[in-house]
C-alpha cells in the first residue's frame, strides 16, 4: 500500500524519537524548500531545530525556533497530516516552559534541564 505523505515525513519522526534533531531538520528541509507554502512541515523542521538548538546551550534559538513552530502548527490544530497537532502544542508549551530566562548556556548546564523529551508518532486510519 502506497503511503500518503513523502517518505521523509516518516523518517522525520523515526530521527526524533531517536532523538536525531539535526537529521530531522535536513529530512524536512528536503519536502519544505519543495513546498514552501507548507507552513505545518516549516513549524515540524522549527521544532526540531529547537530541540537542537536547546541541546548545543543556545536557549535563544530554542525560544525563538519554539516560538515559530507554535505560529505555524497551531493553524492545523487538531489534527493534521495523521499527526495529533494539539498534542505537539502541549508539548512546545512544555518545552517554552522550562527554558531559562538567559540567551545561553553551557552544553553541561543544558544536559541538566529538565526538559520535556516525547516521542511523536503519525497515526494512520
Amino acid at each position: 500500500m502506497e503511503k500518503p505523505y513523502p517518505e521523509q515525513y516518516y523518517q522525520f519522526f523515526e530521527k526524533f524519537n531517536q532523538g536525531e534533531y539535526y537529521e530531522c531538520h535536513d529530512l524536512l528541509e528536503e519536502i519544505w524548500m519543495e513546498q514552501k507554502h507548507n507552513k505545518f512541515l516549516q513549524g515540524l523542521l522549527q521544532l526540531a531545530v529547537g530541540i537542537y538548538h536547546l541541546e548545543c546551550g543556545n536557549i535563544k534559538g530554542a525560544r525563538f525556533m519554539f516560538t515559530n513552530s507554535r505560529k505555524y502548527l497551531h493553524k492545523y490544530a487538531p489534527r493534521f497530516w495523521d499527526l495529533n497537532v494539539d498534542d505537539v502544542l502541549t508539548y512546545l508549551e512544555e518545552c517554552l516552559a522550562v527554558l531559562p530566562d538567559v540567551d545561553s548556556i553551557t552544553y553541561e548546564e543544558a544536559k541538566q534541564l529538565p526538559f520535556p523529551y516525547r516521542k511523536l508518532y503519525v497515526e494512520e486510519n
